[in-house]
Formats: structure tokens, C-alpha cells, sequence
């Protein structure tokens, strides 16, 4: 996975309008904390998120992703006609059919030619379109092409929330409190060839690594099964998702210093899947990675899935977190388990 020509051009990114506090969530709980005899102020103290965003209830995930692709071709001064391929990532979907690209490309006013699709991978899948885009940019494929996605973790949260005030269970709210952490966003990355532009970030190389006999550690979607008949439903073993996830991003972090033959102090700086205090502190602390070098929104976004790491990223880079010449890390993990890790020359 070597690249020579292919640049991150510029991010776009819309930040759902309504702030959802950890407080929030917790006097909806009040009775199931009440039956467990837990004290406010726990979701906040183990997860570390003091807040996330939610959509209004009526939003589509095309129409956020249209908004941040917008907001990326505008930065970048593409137009919608030269890009080449258009990937949706998105976990959250309008629809199983068609594929929710084809809204967007009908919204950006993309070409005839472009090539559209979507693809899913947990909260890979923006990064694992990277890869996509990138092999087709090196190829001559294309010489130019977009990267979007919107979640929305309003409805997950909704009937999480109504199942715990059901049930009432410990065992219910450990399988549930990551669902908890959930934020909602858009987020659109613009990559070109150095033959279009080569102002941007340049993309070196990168390497994966999966445990996929972890895959049933965490699961969303209807309980019973494609097409439903009921609503959804997410569970995580947090624990499990945990231990193994650490594992498997020190065995990927060792191949990636290897590939990229960085040296003992490089990366400069990291941008990781945005889960929480306790797994940031767990993986940098296990790959030796001090804490400054790593910029988190998780704090007031939350986890939204795939938005979460090329957000972070844009964010980062705005604030001037990320600077010029800079060797940096994206660290991608997703339930499955999966585990991406990409190298960039800022």
C-alpha cells in the first residue's frame, strides 16, 4: 500500500445543530439509576464525553453529506464535474436501495461519468474508501474524487433508552452504554492526484490487520435480522471490544512502523477513531505514543462512527494542531474487528 501521487485536498464537515449533554441522557435514565442506586454524573466519568450532537429527527444522511461535500469542493476549488469517483462510508444509510451516493452525486451536481457506490465497514468506512479512491488516483483511474458520510445516532440513542427504562438491568446497561456515547455528523474528504493539485496532505502508505473471530463483540441493527420486522438494536461488550481492540492495534502499529520505516519519535502527530477516555488512554499508552501527540473531539462530539476520525482530522487542522510537514498517523478501528492505520505527510 505505497502511493506517490495522491493528496488529501480538503475536508468538509457539518456539525449537527442540537447538543445532547451526558446530564441529559441521565435524567432521562433517572429511573433505571434510581433501581441500580447509581449517582449522576457516571456516563460522563467513565466515557469521558460531556456532550454529542443530534440531528433534528426529520434529517437525511444524503443531505448532511451533500452539506459537508459542498463545504470540501468549495475548500479544495474542484468542480463538481472533475471528480472522478464519489464513496458514501456512512454506517447509517437513506436507504438499503439505492445506494445513498446517488443522492449525494444528484446534490453536488456531480458528472454522468463519476463513478458512485457505497461501501460499509463499521467505523472503518471512510477510511477503507480512502484506500479505494487512493488506488484508483495511482492507477490514472481517476484523477479526482470524494469521500463522504452523515450518521445519526438520535434513533439509536431514542430506543436504547426506552429499552433500559423497560428493563431496568445492569447486565442491560453494560451491553448498552457505548451506544450511549453516540453523536451524529457529516464529513466529506477531497483527494486528488498531484497532476490536479498537490498543495494538500500527501497520503505515503498504510496497513491492515482484522480479528475477525471478534466480530460478534458489537452489533447494531434490527433484531430480527435483513429486511426487519423490528427496530433496531446495538449491543457492545465494552470490555471485550477493549482488550481485543488493543491487541489487535498494537500487532497493526507494529507492521505500520515497519512499512514506513518511520523512525522511534515519528509519528508527529495521530488522529484516532474517536470512543472514549479510557480507550484512547488504553491504545496510545500500548503503542507508546504520548498523549500531546493525539488532538480528541470525542469530548463534545462523541463517537460518530465513521465521521469521527477524518472530523478529527479537519478540526485538527484548523485549530493548526496539525502543521506543515508533519508525519501523521489516522488510526482506524472498527467493530469486526478491523483495524486500518495510514501514514500522511501533512
Amino acid at each position: 500500500m505505497l502511493y506517490s501521487k495522491v493528496y488529501i485536498d480538503a475536508f468538509g464537515y457539518e456539525l449537527a445543530p442540537n447538543i445532547v449533554t451526558s446530564d441529559d441522557i441521565e435524567e432521562r435514565l433517572e429511573p433505571l439509576y434510581e433501581t441500580l442506586h447509581f449517582q449522576k454524573g457516571q456516563l460522563e466519568a467513565i466515557t469521558g464525553i460531556r456532550e454529542r450532537r443530534f440531528w433534528d429527527p426529520d434529517q437525511t444522511m444524503s443531505k448532511g453529506a451533500v452539506k459537508a461535500g459542498k463545504k470540501a469542493l468549495e475548500a479544495s476549488g474542484i468542480a463538481p464535474g472533475d471528480i472522478g469517483m464519489l464513496i458514501y462510508g456512512g454506517v447509517c444509510r437513506d436507504n438499503l436501495e439505492p445506494a445513498t451516493a446517488c443522492a449525494v452525486s444528484h446534490g453536488l451536481g456531480l458528472g454522468p461519468e463519476t463513478q458512485i457506490f457505497d461501501i460499509s465497514n463499521a467505523c472503518l468506512g471512510i477510511i477503507n474508501g480512502m484506500v479505494l479512491l487512493a488506488n484508483a488516483i495511482e492507477l490514472g483511474q481517476v484523477r479526482a474524487g470524494l469521500l463522504v458520510s452523515c450518521e445519526s445516532a438520535r434513533q439509536i440513542v431514542d430506543s436504547t433508552i426506552e429499552r433500559l427504562l423497560e428493563t431496568r438491568e445492569m447486565e442491560h446497561f453494560k451491553l448498552t452504554l457505548a451506544t450511549l456515547t453516540g453523536g451524529s455528523g457529516a464529513v466529506a474528504v477531497l483527494m486528488t492526484s498531484a497532476s490536479v493539485s498537490n498543495r494538500g496532505h500527501r497520503l505515503l502508505s498504510g496497513v491492515i490487520r482484522n480479528a475477525t473471530d471478534h466480530h460478534e463483540l458489537c452489533r447494531w441493527g434490527p433484531d430480527t435480522g435483513i429486511p426487519a420486522s423490528g427496530l433496531h438494536v446495538m449491543q457492545t461488550d465494552s470490555v471485550g471490544v477493549l482488550q481485543h481492540g488493543v491487541a489487535l492495534g498494537i500487532e497493526t502499529y507494529k507492521a505500520f512502523k515497519k512499512e514506513l520505516s518511520w523512525p522511534q519519535d515519528k509519528p508527529d502527530k495521530v488522529i484516532c477513531h474517536q470512543v472514549g477516555s479510557t480507550h484512547q488512554k488504553n491504545i496510545l499508552a500500548s503503542i507508546g505514543i504520548p498523549p500531546e501527540k493525539d488532538f480528541t473531539t470525542f469530548q463534545y462530539l462523541g463517537n460518530i462512527g465513521t465521521v469521527s476520525l477524518p472530523i478529527t482530522a479537519a478540526i485538527a487542522s484548523e485549530r493548526e494542531f496539525l502543521v506543515k510537514n508533519d508525519l501523521v498517523g489516522f488510526f482506524g478501528i472498527g467493530s469486526g474487528l478491523n483495524c486500518l492505520m495510514l501514514g500522511l505527510k501533512w
